[in-house]
């Protein structure tokens, strides 16, 4: 039985915390344990919100809202935004209690000290329980105590957007399940950054490893919005059978305020973000991750431009990889990718943007 606390260290984790810490929290721990180059951070649980929620108040005047709401089945969008704007005003202004605020503080400082930097710059993550892509709300490139407090909170607030409360009424979820837990990862400066399957997502060929990448940050590939560059490497022998090179207009940077997107200059656009070495490493340590789980994995991955090769590759996500039945559902698959990085997406847009879209592999 795992120990039960309201704050961890990654390596403390495996797949068995998963319902303490949520899921991407838990395959970090997990990452780990696999030998996997996981950047440094840490997990609230589930727990601290619970915490949050009841120190503060706020659970018992949640539950009376709701109650007050009645059947939400047939109720219109228009219902489902100002439910979901009133819940998370009151999460964002309610203050954290200082007992959990200054545990959340002492990780970070400590995380920053082990770094050394003075205000290490993380991205503060959603770690629910069960699969729910795109669906709440991650801040990159987070620097400073009081930001990283306040992203918690908006984090936790994004429990109930629009789309989420909808999603609760429409499965006969109760709208207050859905608790997140936070991963706080420390940013890797990525030089350039992507994605990486050992099975052919439209096809379904077992014997390649499929590499996209773009400059900058992860972002920039799975949103699928940009032309990347992409590789195909021979499962057995990591010879490349393929590589072309996108051209790279844009891509996602940090900034002072968090990451956006920006222009990339001419002679960056069609020059290769990742080196043939690179990618060859890349392809066989996901095939020695997908040896030790037996099964395809779906992997992303950064490379971090201030440190040398490999240490400079780090790995931000595995998972078992989805292969599509024909190419409408891999583009359909690729559009829930999408994360909600600065803001909520209206996925239904997000959809009709990419449904002509195929995998560039």
């Amino acid at each position: 039985m795992p120990q039960i606390k309201l704050v961890y260290w990654f390596e403390e984790l495996g797949e068995e915390f998963n319902d303490i810490v949520g899921k991407k929290c838990a395959n970090l721990g997990e990452m780990m344990r696999l030998g996997m180059n996981v950047p440094p951070g840490f997990a609230l649980s589930l727990g601290m919100y619970k915490e949050f929620a009841r120190q503060t108040g706020l659970q018992k005047k949640l539950e009376r809202y709701i109650l007050g709401l009645g059947d939400l089945k047939n109720a219109g969008i228009k219902v489902f935004e100002d439910v979901s704007k009133n819940i998370r005003a009151w999460i964002e202004e309610t203050q954290i209690p200082e007992d959990l605020s200054k545990l959340i503080l002492d990780y970070y400082n400590n995380l920053s000290q082990k770094i050394g930097i003075k205000e290490v710059p993380v991205s503060v993550r959603s770690a629910g329980t069960q699969s729910r892509p795109g669906m709440f709300e991650t801040y990159l490139n987070v620097k400073g105590g009081k930001n990283v407090l306040e992203k918690v909170k908006k984090v936790w607030a994004s429990s109930f957007t629009t789309r989420a409360l909808a999603f609760r009424v429409n499965k006969d979820l109760p709208i207050l399940s859905d608790e997140l837990g936070v991963a706080i990862v420390k940013m890797v400066n990525a030089r350039c950054s992507g994605i990486c399957f050992t099975v052919d997502p439209v096809t379904g060929d077992d014997s390649k490893i499929i590499i996209e990448a773009n400059w900058g940050l992860g972002e920039g590939v799975v949103s699928g919005a940009e032309s990347v560059d992409g590789i195909i490497i021979d499962k057995d022998s990591f010879e490349i059978v393929s590589f072309h090179v996108g051209k790279k207009s844009k891509c996602v940077l940090n900034t002072p305020e968090g990451a956006d997107w920006v222009e990339l200059p001419p002679e960056m656009q069609s020059t290769p973000c990742i080196a043939e070495e690179e990618a060859k490493e890349i392809a066989r340590i996901a095939r020695t991750v997908e040896e030790k789980l037996g099964c395809n994995q779906d992997m992303e991955w950064a490379i971090d431009k201030d440190l040398t090769f490999p240490k400079s590759l780090f790995w931000l996500q595995t998972r078992p990889a989805k292969v599509a039945k024909k190419a409408k559902t891999a583009a359909q698959e690729l559009a829930e990718r999408i994360t909600t990085t600065f803001s909520e997406i209206d996925l239904s847009k997000a959809k009709e943007t990419l449904k002509n879209i195929n995998f560039r592999f």
